[in-house]
């Protein structure tokens, strides 16, 4: 018979190593091994490698290079509005990996939040990069030297945190405001110029195979617009004549397709007016806003969508004059510069004509808004309409709403749309509004603000809007903010039905991406299921499903799985208990290297004998009468783990002095 000796270590502050077998070391602390996020927006890496095709490198870049360079290091951008200050920040952290690099996806590249983050019910974690880690401040919105204040302080401890990390972090500086900078970050600031306005559009339009000469670009006109045009309409220009070329409408040289890109860029807006100015009915004005949001859509369909329009204002035709009567359709567009094509689809004569109209009524007829939208909301289902058509209305539509800060109109389209949607995906159209203002970089919040309102809201949410808000999550806003898309699932994931199983399957898909993901929704199933002790079943069935069916990326994270286990094992009911360990026996069964989940399970019961007892037994159930020799031989290392933190359990009780176990121990 063989004695063991056991030491008593009273108080701990460390790891303690008190047996034979294999030690397991988990901190619980709030600094534990887990990288947390914040509420932020990953950078796409796709659009990162095309804006570095197109970028074209402003003075003191290199300054602001060599200082980002540096472990821990912050740089703040000091700049003029236009001259594509943002680009610059994006570029400086993109090109601190190289192409190429395997490393490249293994760091993090997002944006931190400008303002207080959004509140998610617990469901965001604090701000912890590790190194190596890209984040990029965007402060160029800030307006006010209260809320540029607060913004500072914000920035003063991420930078903190950022050195502390030796991760890196570009902050862009709202314009004007200087003065009122926190001297302790002057340090840290580098001012840029303004690009070269002619090496921008180059750049652009040789990406974009447009043949050209150097002095296809040397006009009065055009030297103007690069001298004094902000970055983004340089690239709206560039994309124009790439348009105006494609289009097959202005010719065959660069000469043609230069100068109406031009007169787009500089013109059009005084052009609408001047036409506005002469256009005075009612029902002129309506086919002019309708040719703007359906061009290139089928004559016929425009022109049921006119009337449309026209019943939607509350426009009374003269009752006498019958069709005949009134003056024919195609005289109608004539006279206010529209034509047919010869495929017989509507477009303006003049380019991006449409876009100045839509910009024009917006802006000039606030009024009319409500009426525009409830039109938008029957007229972009015309029966004449391809998915394409429908797609260029509601993109022109969703434009010109979030230009002049009306997002309600665009959640109303998109409740309207998903509830009458039909079959297991989500309403095209209003995923797709979703998308375009998730997108949005000052409205994207409130976007992201209604949805989770929507995902958390008791009572009642319709299929069809619960689809359209899963798609979302997992075609936007898990690439952008991917914390906050596993927040929202998690919620939907809780209701009943089909859309709850929906909800729930996109979930352990995203916590699946990565590590950090996963370890997010574990320890947030753990919180909940914890906090909600008469309504844990689906946080704990879920916790279940993602440590079996939803596995995390290898090697798998045992401090992670150990916490999962420990909450699962420490609450009813034990029946849930049985899909999880026999998976895990499984795995281990197959794959030696996962041996290490026997030990990690038995350690997350804590000693509990009724738990031990509960696993022995699904062990046994496990292996069988069949003789398995593999399942054989990990049941009996199982058993060893479980007999020796039995005999762990009664060397402590023996020593606290502790009477007699209890029923449910004894069970």
């Amino acid at each position: 018979m063989t004695e063991r000796d056991y030491v008593t270590v009273n108080g701990p502050r460390g790891p303690v190593y008190s047996g034979d077998g294999d030690q397991y070391v988990f901190y619980s602390g709030p600094d534990w091994m887990i990288r947390r996020g914040v509420a932020h927006l990953r950078i796409v890496r796709d659009d990162r490698v095309r804006l570095a095709d197109r970028f074209v490198r402003p003075t003191g870049y290199r300054v602001a290079a060599e200082r980002l360079a540096l472990p821990g290091s912050v740089v703040l951008l000091e700049a003029d509005p236009g001259s594509g200050r943002r680009a610059a920040a994006i570029m400086l952290l993109h090109e601190l990996g190289e192409v190429g690099d395997p490393d490249e996806e293994a760091v993090r590249f997002d944006e931190l939040p400008a303002t207080d983050k959004e509140k998610e019910g617990g469901g965001e974690p604090p701000f912890s990069p590790a190194a190596g880690d890209r984040y990029l401040l965007d402060l160029s919105g800030i307006s006010g030297e209260e809320s540029y204040a607060e913004a500072q302080h914000r920035l003063i401890a991420y930078r903190a945190r950022i050195q502390e990390a030796e991760a890196h972090l570009v902050a862009v500086l709202p314009w004007g405001m200087a003065h009122v900078r926190a001297p302790d970050l002057e340090p840290h600031t580098v001012r840029l110029g303004r690009p070269r306005g002619i090496a921008v559009a180059t750049r652009h339009l040789r990406m974009d195979r447009v043949p050209f000469h150097a002095g296809d670009l040397r006009s009065a006109d055009l030297q103007r617009l690069f001298d004094r045009s902000p970055m983004r309409e340089l690239a709206r220009f560039a994309g124009l004549v790439k348009t105006a070329r494609d289009s097959g409408r202005f010719g065959s040289t660069p000469a043609g397709w230069l100068d109406q890109a031009m007169h787009a860029v500089t013109d059009r807006a005084g052009e609408v007016r001047e036409q506005m100015a002469a256009v005075d009915t009612t029902a002129d004005r309506a086919l002019l806003i309708t040719t703007a949001v359906f061009e290139e859509a089928p004559a016929d369909t425009v022109y049921e969508a006119w009337h449309a329009l026209l019943r939607t204002v509350g426009h009374r035709e003269d009752e006498e004059a019958t069709e005949l009567g009134r003056p024919d359709f195609g005289a109608s567009l004539a006279r206010l510069g529209i034509e047919r094509a010869p495929d017989g689809r509507l477009r303006f004569k003049r380019l991006a004509y449409a876009d100045a109209v839509c910009t024009y009524f917006w802006t000039n007829f606030p009024g009319v808004r409500d009426d525009l939208r409830n039109w938008i909301g029957e007229a972009a289902r015309l029966r004449g309409l391809t998915t394409d058509d429908r797609m260029n209305v509601v993109v022109r539509f969703c434009e010109r709403s979030l230009a002049v800060a009306r997002p309600d109109h665009l959640f109303d389209l998109v409740a309207l749309w998903a509830d009458r949607a039909t079959g297991a995906s989500g309403d095209p159209l209003a995923v797709r509004v979703l998308e375009l203002g998730l997108s949005h970089q000052s409205l994207g919040g409130w976007f992201r603000k209604r949805m989770y309102d929507c995902c958390v809201r008791p009572g009642p949410l319709s299929d069809g809007l619960a689809r359209a808000l899963i798609a979302a999550c997992v075609r936007s806003l898990a690439t952008t903010h991917p914390n906050q898309a596993l927040v929202r699932l998690h919620h939907l994931a809780l209701r009943e039905g089909r859309v709850g199983l929906e909800a729930g399957e996109a979930l352990l898909g995203l916590a699946g991406r990565d590590h950090g993901l996963h370890r997010l929704l574990i320890d947030r199933l753990r919180d909940r299921a914890r906090q909600e002790q008469q309504g844990a079943e689906p946080h704990l069935r879920l916790l279940i499903h993602l440590m079996t069916h939803g596995r995390p990326p290898d090697p798998p994270s045992w401090p992670d799985l150990f916490l999962g286990w420990e909450t699962v094992f420490s609450q009813p009911p034990t029946r849930l208990w049985n899909p999880l360990v026999t998976s895990w026996l499984n795995a281990a069964a197959a794959d030696s290297t996962r041996e290490m989940a026997l030990g990690v399970m038995v350690r997350a019961t804590h000693g509990r004998a009724a738990a031990l007892h509960r696993l022995y037994a699904i062990a046994c159930d496990w292996a069988g009468p069949v003789n398995h020799p593999s399942r054989a031989a990990v049941a009996a290392l199982f058993w060893q783990y479980i007999d020796d933190a039995q005999y762990a359990r009664t060397v402590a009780t023996e020593q606290a002095g502790a009477g007699p176990r209890t029923t449910e121990e004894a069970r």
